[in-house]
């Protein structure tokens, strides 16, 4: 299976088939609102703004299970993130991303990029998956690197 056979839920419960990505480069994140790595929304939302129109799409997944920074629901999340960061990129439902309750979509990220160490699991917030437009999982970006690094990267995809 591709990354085009996984749907996100938004807030309101409505399920958003992946596959309506397809053709774009995207930027997926496991998120936080209480984190010291929040202030990444903003650089995200700046990425999303710099190259939306050239097909890259941010897609956000709000997470509890690191230090429990996430405790509001799916809509408090969403409404932080437009609220504090201008956030207009696609904020979906909170998901777990590691253990038996995982997302069926981050388990596959983590698949296609384990990143390095024993574990393939998502060690903290802002672990940053980066798609190419084929749906091929290119990179795996960890937590305390900036999606700014991610720039050149991006430019050479789109």
């Amino acid at each position: 299976m591709s990354i085009y056979g996984y749907s996100a839920v938004t807030p309101a419960g409505e399920e958003i088939a992946l596959s309506e990505y397809r053709d774009k480069v995207l930027l997926i994140a496991n998120t936080a609102s209480q984190c010291g790595l929040t202030p990444q929304y903003g650089e995200l939302q700046k990425l999303y703004e710099e190259y939306g129109d050239r097909g890259l799409a941010v897609l956000g997944f709000p997470c509890n299970q690191f230090g429990g920074q996430e405790p509001g629901s799916s809509e408090e999340a969403a409404e932080f993130c437009q609220i504090n960061y201008g956030v207009s990129f696609p904020v979906f439902a909170k998901i777990d991303v590691n253990g038996p309750e995982a997302s069926a979509l981050f388990n596959y990220l983590k698949q296609q990029q384990p990143g390095a160490g024993e574990s393939s699991d998502i060690a903290w917030n802002f672990t940053k998956f980066l798609v190419d437009r084929s749906g091929r999982v290119v990179v795996r970006v960890e937590p305390r690197e900036t999606p700014e690094t991610m720039r050149t990267l991006i430019e050479s995809l789109l």
